[in-house]
């Protein structure tokens, strides 16, 4: 500004505009503060929506701590990456646990000579059969040596009233015929082999992840990640089942 014969003249040119200082400093300091509001936002999301589905999952009574072979000597917690894994269908095509990435996956470990797996089998293909989706699949893998007894078992579980081929080892043309004829639309999960590596019971693929009895389940997050695990048979038809699943199937 300057003075000329007593009148006040501004040095600005025509049409500037002039931007008190102190408004420059509260308007960072507001824009600062709106950025970090964001990021506390974007933050708790995520823990907002994991404490949501450990709650929902409570009143199935997971196990608190995952199973110590999961850590690989160390100390975790879940949710815990899942180890992947190779299985066979009945026609020998393999399958990956990472093949179901991007959706939620039941992994249900269970085997033929196994009673409770039996007794458990049929709450589990109706919720299969509830809420199996492109977005929710359960992976069943049979702690067993021949798809004979896979196959039977099945029927023996779902289909209690169908006679199955007698004898110690059914062919598996006379097993699988057996299964078509009590299922002819099959089950609503995924059934897969998983034979034992040595002269146990327990298949291979159980074993690597530390189970010494069957069933055990785990619950898989879109990403891979162990987020329950539930030792021993469960009821999968009970309604705080249901609001488990999908609090985890509707998790962003």
């Amino acid at each position: 500004m300057q003075m000329a014969n007593g009148v006040s003249r501004s040095t600005n040119p025509p049409g500037a505009v002039v931007i008190d200082p102190r408004v420059l400093i509260v308007g960072g300091a507001v824009a600062v503060l709106g950025v970090a509001m964001l990021i506390a936002f974007l933050w708790m999301v995520p823990h907002a929506a994991a404490r949501e589905v450990r709650a929902a999952c409570e009143g199935l009574k997971p196990d608190p701590r995952p199973n110590p072979a999961l850590c690989k000597g160390e100390t975790c917690a879940f949710p815990l990456q899942a180890p992947d894994f190779t299985a066979v269908d009945y026609r020998g095509k393999q399958v990956h646990l990472h093949d179901f990435r991007g959706k939620v996956v039941l992994v249900n470990f269970w085997a033929s000579w196994c009673g409770v797996c039996r007794t458990e089998k049929p709450l589990l293909d109706q919720m299969a059969g509830d809420l199996t989706s492109d977005d929710f699949v359960v992976v069943a893998l049979a702690s067993d040596r021949t798809w004979s007894d896979v196959l039977l078992a099945l029927v023996e579980a779902l289909s209690p009233d169908t006679p199955i081929p007698a004898g110690e080892h059914v062919p598996i043309e006379q097993a699988l015929k057996a299964y078509q004829q009590a299922l002819p639309s099959g089950v609503p999960f995924q059934v897969y082999l998983d034979p034992p590596a040595d002269d146990g019971n327990i298949g291979a693929i159980a074993a690597a992840w530390g189970i010494k009895a069957v069933p055990e389940s785990a619950l898989i997050d879109r990403q891979g990640r162990i987020r329950a695990y539930f030792g021993n048979k469960r009821d999968w038809t009970l309604p705080v089942t249901e609001t488990c699943l999908r609090s985890l199937i509707d998790e962003d």
